[in-house]
């Protein structure tokens, strides 16, 4: 799938259009009277792939969130600080929410769930 296609008659970018009565997807130029039917369905498709260093980034980033919630009722089991912010999620694999807690100390940042 090219990421823009081209009117074979004038050169201007196709668009995607449907057509609702023949259920069809179709390609046209908004310039002359140009058509393509589509062969795919598919008419963008944005992959986004994130590094091991980029995830582990943006959950430390969550200890210094101000709109958090935080508490001083649980203790870190890596570092023994006191203070954590926590946030409910959904775990991968499982139903349901979780509760998440991350340490707020800026040297530690482990995170555990209750």
């Amino acid at each position: 799938m090219s990421t823009m296609k081209f009117c074979r008659e004038c050169n201007n970018i196709l668009y995607p259009k449907d057509d609702k009565e023949q259920k069809i997807l179709y390609y046209a130029c908004r310039n002359c009277d140009h058509r393509e039917v589509a062969t795919s369905n598919c008419v963008y498709r944005n992959e986004v792939q994130h590094s091991v260093g980029e995830r582990t980034q943006v959950l430390q980033d969550v200890a210094s969130d101000p709109t958090l919630p935080r508490t001083k009722a649980v203790r870190c089991s890596s570092c023994g600080h006191g203070e954590a912010v926590f946030f409910q999620a959904t775990a991968r694999g499982e139903e349901g929410m979780t509760l998440f807690f991350v340490c707020c100390n800026s040297n530690c940042g482990f995170r555990w769930r209750d």
